[in-house]
């Protein structure tokens, strides 16, 4: 089955652009496209995309109060694709903190555009972990987030668990960190799910997020 994505950007040549881009993949199908984040959670109940792309700076409804809203009142949400005209921009990390899976620039090349629709659908590696680095560094608490502390004691992880979380931190994929750490695959989704589980974490990134809020994981 193809990766349904819905495009929602307040310009239309950038939808346009991104359209053209993602379409001309056999295994990604656009099934849809807003003007601003007021309209994405109709859109999603509408089309049921796997990904929505969407633009952080919006007039009406901007990307992170558009993805809190989406995560709280759809059932299952779809990934969701910051797309951003800036990198190191405290909106972007923002977005990922209200539950964003990644972002992407709106300059990026086509071979990325696809590589990150691809990526965040599959959910199994983390999307620019250097760049996710830097805005943690940058916008983060420094490692002194109450809550992200909290949700950390809280998990009580094992060893092994927080092993796994610290290389998903550097951006690795389950099979990478299978390789690692010399085990099968199927046993570091088993390691990378019990994080999630404990954490109480959407995905990777939120889980990456809150490693590095609370100082399990230093930014740097």
């Amino acid at each position: 089955m193809p990766v349904r994505v819905l495009l929602v950007d307040d310009e239309p040549l950038v939808r346009a652009g991104l359209r053209a881009v993602l379409e001309a993949q056999p295994d990604i199908e656009v099934v849809g496209e807003a003007a601003d984040g007021a309209a994405v959670i109709a859109l999603v109940r509408q089309v049921r995309p796997d990904v929505v792309a969407m633009d952080v700076r919006m007039p009406l409804l901007d990307g992170i109060e558009a993805t809190r809203a989406l995560l709280r009142t759809v059932a299952e949400p779809p990934k969701i694709l910051v797309v951003t005209t800036f990198e190191n921009d405290e909106y972007v990390y923002e977005a990922l903190r209200a539950g964003a899976d990644g972002f992407l620039l709106k300059r990026a090349r086509p071979a990325e555009i696809v590589h990150a629709v691809r990526l965040i659908a599959e959910g199994e590696s983390l999307l620019f972990p250097a760049s996710v680095r830097q805005l943690a560094a940058e916008y983060g608490d420094g490692g002194g987030n109450r809550a992200a502390r909290a949700a950390l004691e809280r998990a009580r992880l094992t060893e092994r668990e927080g092993e796994v979380l610290r290389l998903m931190a550097r951006g690795l994929s389950n099979a990478e960190i299978a390789m690692r750490l010399v085990v099968g695959t199927e046993t570091v989704k088993s390691h990378v799910s019990a994080v999630l589980a404990k954490l109480r974490a959407r995905d990777r990134t939120q889980a990456v997020i809150t490693a590095y809020e609370s100082g399990f994981v230093a930014p740097g």
